[in-house]
């Protein structure tokens, strides 16, 4: 199952969160589960809405029977604090409260804060699966760790407003949940729409992207636009760095289920981040190849250099005879690899074959997806891979399973070999 993120419009954890909701054939489960979490005060639920003429869903999170992102006198920028302003607000940043003293949970301004530790142990007590904790605790540390950056203090020193917190805890654990209950293996996402200009806050004005989210998207494509104002929240963008494999253009997927998670403020475009969703077997994904001519090494060193490509990740490595300048005969060595490891590659055949210079380019491959399994047999236990697809259905012993079994019995391999089929489902 594979899910792709739109953030054209940047994104925000209630949007996502939305986006993310439906997907889902039962909302009301995932209502139910949040419900059941007991984080005192909050109230979470969901309403359609339209934008651009697009219906999709709204969040309404109230923490302590205020709605997550509204205005009032305890929410404003004259106060240091967590509460990640939404799309409705003038001042859209996100404050967190430094306490230098690294002192404990305390009152300032007449607001309660909370420690980076003090939130993770919420998270870890509540009545979630561990992958789940684990997810969402991984979120928050980016949060953490790039507030102690743009601050200039320990993760420890950083506290959190009471509001705030629980605004964040809710996207990020309902987040959490809603991709470990939708089961994707992949996720994508496109580059992030960042929004521009500036936005002012008790620190000062600031640009867009503000400090945190500038430094939580490091390494991730992101652009700027024509529209003003903040467009990715911290929390968005942790949620979205923790949780995408990939940042890119959509790869041909075929698409099964399309959501929308609205934002509050209206602009030009539709204030929204939508996902798509495939559930098909089949996958369709890229593939580097390298290759160089070689006319100038002996067998041994171009298969050292082919065992040393395999072994620092190389999908498959193969050598073709081929006839050079002069008539001369030579190796084309070819490597394949995932597109991220192509640099690294590319140096390691550069560095232990004698060739000046590699060909690469990026192929576009359909997969078809595998799973293995057990199977018992005379001779000890087998694996089988199980490849399904393309209305397809294929599975075989793995040869290194068989092969061990062999040497250990001291029978023939097809021996082995074919009691492991007979073991079959």
């Amino acid at each position: 199952m594979k899910l792709y993120i739109e953030c054209y419009m940047g994104a925000a954890g209630d949007m996502l969160m939305a986006a993310l909701l439906e997907l889902l054939p039962e909302k009301e489960l995932f209502l139910r589960r949040m419900r059941s979490l007991g984080l005192p005060g909050v109230q979470i639920e969901y309403q359609a809405m339209t934008k651009c003429g697009i219906t999709g869903t709204k969040m309404r999170i109230h923490i302590n029977g205020v709605e997550e992102g509204s205005v009032d006198a305890n929410t404003s920028c004259q106060h240091e604090h967590n509460h990640e302003h939404k799309r409705e607000h003038t001042h859209e940043y996100t404050h967190y409260h430094a306490d230098v003293d690294g002192g404990d949970t305390h009152e300032h301004a007449s607001h309660t804060h909370y420690s980076y530790q003090e939130v993770c142990s919420i998270i870890q007590n509540l009545d979630l699966a561990e992958n789940v904790k684990k997810d969402a605790l991984g979120v928050y540390a980016l949060i953490g760790e790039a507030e102690a950056a743009v601050h200039g203090v320990p993760i420890d020193q950083i506290h959190f407003h009471e509001v705030g917190s629980f605004d964040a805890i809710v996207d990020i654990v309902g987040c959490s949940l809603l991709f470990q209950m939708l089961g994707a293996s992949c996720v994508e996402a496109s580059p992030v729409h960042v929004g521009s200009g500036f936005v002012r806050c008790d620190h000062g004005i600031l640009p867009v992207p503000c400090p945190a989210t500038a430094h939580i998207l490091k390494g991730v494509p992101i652009y700027s636009g024509k529209i003003k104002g903040e467009l990715c929240t911290p929390t968005g963008a942790a949620l979205l760095r923790h949780f995408v494999n990939r940042f890119g253009d959509m790869e041909p997927m075929v698409v099964t289920k399309i959501g929308y998670g609205m934002g509050t403020k209206d602009f030009e475009a539709a204030n929204c981040v939508r996902t798509f969703l495939s559930d098909h077997t089949e996958k369709i994904d890229s593939i580097a190849e390298i290759s160089c001519n070689l006319d100038d090494m002996t067998p041994e060193a171009i298969g050292f250099a082919t065992e040393l490509l395999l072994e620092s990740g190389a999908l498959d490595v193969f050598t073709t005879p081929i006839n050079m300048k002069k008539n001369r005969p030579a190796i084309m060595l070819t490597c394949l690899c995932k597109p991220d490891d192509q640099h690294h590659i590319a140096q390691l055949i550069l560095r232990h074959t004698t060739t000046l210079g590699v060909r690469y380019q990026t192929l576009k491959r359909d997969v078809m997806t595998y799973t293995t399994y057990k199977v018992q047999t005379p001779y000890g236990e087998i694996r089988i891979k199980s490849a399904n697809g393309y209305d397809l259905s294929k599975q075989k012993p793995e040869y290194e399973d068989i092969r061990a079994a062999a040497l250990a019995n001291n029978i023939p391999f097809s021996q082995v070999y074919a009691a492991a089929v007979r073991a079959m489902k």
